[in-house]
């Protein structure tokens, strides 16, 4: 009996730092502890440690995407840059690079590939190998795309609401409030959307000490889309050759407006063409509908007969 009652008590005590150990694991995994920094790095620290408070991948994996990411800073060289306007565009963190945004994409598709595995070789046993790792492929191919496509749409949003932004810009200003001032207001005012959130960046960068054409820049080559360029620039122009501001902002935002106005003139007169096929399916399929039954009496009559 005194034997068992020790075995037993051994047996708890193991279980239980057993336990304490893999819950002091998940822990010390899952918490977010800040870098040393040194005065080399810095900068690289600080972006370290704020990717590493922002993504649960970034800090549990940080080994491995250092890994991916030099493979894909050899492997997709070309594509880097414009990944990387995607990933701001789209309105990421700003601290992500290109190379590790793109191994978070390739990581995740990594951690679905089991399933994938497991599924596919139930069903098609030996060849579903072959599909598992085509559909591994083709969930990094959907993650590229949908950054892509959230981009698109961060950046409509942004078009969208920006004459809006430029015209209180403009009321403010012409009420006599400085650049400054009016931005501030604007950004306070837009806060909840895209628009206010990169304008928010420009007075930042302006309050860091940055000049208003070098902070405009920045948004202008953080976009990267062709009509917010033509704005930016036409706004430092303006700065350039000491036109007021307020008449800039007021003329781009009935630029903008007419553009959007001359957008959605193209969709109209595109949509008469996009809607010829599906029209033309309909009208045959309800051609079939009424005219089959009587057809085939007709053939089933004769074939009788």
């Amino acid at each position: 009996m005194a034997g068992n009652y020790t075995l037993l008590t051994i047996g708890s005590v193991l279980s239980g730092a057993a336990v304490f150990v893999f819950i002091r694991t998940i822990r010390n995994t899952l918490y977010s502890e800040d870098l040393e920094q040194g005065k080399e790095w810095r900068y690289d620290v600080n972006r370290i440690n704020e990717l590493r408070n922002h993504s649960l991948i970034y800090r549990v994996l940080y080994p491995v995407m250092l890994g991916f990411a030099a493979f894909n800073r050899r492997m997709f060289r070309d594509s880097l840059p414009s990944i990387s306007r995607e990933v701001q565009a789209a309105g990421h963190s700003r601290f992500w690079t290109a190379e590790e945004y793109l191994a978070r994409q390739q990581i995740i598709s990594l951690m679905i590939a089991p399933a994938y595995f497991y599924f596919c070789i139930s069903v098609f046993e030996a060849p579903g190998a072959v599909m598992a790792f085509g559909l591994t492929g083709l969930t990094t191919f959907y993650l590229r795309r949908r950054l892509a496509a959230q981009a698109h749409h961060r950046l409509f949003q942004i078009k969208k609401k920006l004459p809006f932004l430029l015209d209180l810009l403009t009321l403010l200003m012409e009420a006599g409030a400085t650049f400054i001032h009016a931005l501030r207001d604007a950004v306070d005012e837009f806060r909840d959307q895209a628009v206010g959130v990169e304008f928010g960046r420009v007075l930042a960068e302006i309050s860091m000490g940055k000049s208003r054409t070098t902070a405009l820049e920045s948004l202008r080559d953080r976009l990267s889309d062709d009509e917010i360029t033509s704005i930016i620039g036409s706004i430092i122009q303006g700065e350039h050759l000491g036109t007021p501001l307020a008449t800039v902002f007021r003329t781009q935002a009935d630029v903008l407006r007419i553009k959007r106005t001359q957008r959605a003139e193209t969709l109209a007169n595109e949509a008469g063409v996009k809607m010829l096929l599906p029209g033309i399916l309909v009208m045959a399929s309800t051609v079939i509908v009424i005219l089959g039954p009587f057809i085939i009496g007709f053939l089933f009559q004769e074939y009788m007969s």
